[in-house]
C-alpha cells in the first residue's frame, strides 16, 4: 500500500525567508495553457536550447523579446480564411504567448525556425568580475 503524502506549500512558504520570487513563479507557471508545447535542452553547464514547437508558423508571425530576465515568445494568429470549409482541423493556428524566466547571466545567443521548431540558444556568461578566485597564501618565514 502506498501512503499519499501532500505537501503543504503555504507552510513551507511561511518558513522560508527571500524565496518569495521562487513561489510566485512556481504559481505562476500553473496557469499555462500548454500550448505551444516545448523542450529544454542542456548541452553543457553553460549552455541551453529551448525549443518550441511552432508548426505553421513563419518568422513574420514570431516574436522573441528579453527583457529583465524574462524571455517571452510570442506568435500572431495564422488561422486560415473564416471561408475555408474544413472537415476536420486539428492544426493549431492561434496566437500564444508563452514566458521562461531565465537565470541570472543567461544570455540568448541566438534563435533559428527549421522544420517547425523554434530554437533558441541561451548560454551562460558570469562577468569576470563574479567568478570565484584563487586567493594566493603567503607564508611567512620567522628567523
Amino acid at each position: 500500500m502506498t501512503r499519499l503524502t501532500t505537501l503543504d506549500l503555504p507552510q513551507l512558504h511561511r518558513a522560508t525567508v527571500g524565496f518569495d520570487r521562487m513561489f510566485q513563479d512556481m504559481f505562476d507557471s500553473n496557469k499555462s495553457t500548454g500550448y505551444p508545447p516545448y523542450n529544454i535542452v542542456q548541452n553543457s553547464d553553460d549552455e541551453y536550447i529551448i525549443s518550441v514547437a511552432v508548426a505553421g508558423f513563419d518568422m513574420d508571425n514570431l516574436d522573441i523579446t528579453l527583457e529583465k530576465s524574462v524571455l517571452t515568445i510570442e506568435g500572431k494568429s495564422t488561422e486560415a480564411d473564416e471561408n475555408t470549409n474544413y472537415l476536420y482541423k486539428g492544426i493549431a493556428g492561434r496566437g500564444f504567448s508563452r514566458e521562461f524566466r531565465l537565470a541570472d547571466h543567461i544570455e540568448v545567443v541566438g534563435a533559428t525556425l527549421e522544420l517547425g521548431m523554434l530554437n533558441i540558444q541561451l548560454k551562460r556568461e558570469v562577468p569576470e568580475a563574479l567568478q570565484p578566485k584563487k586567493i594566493n597564501i603567503n607564508t611567512i618565514i620567522n628567523n
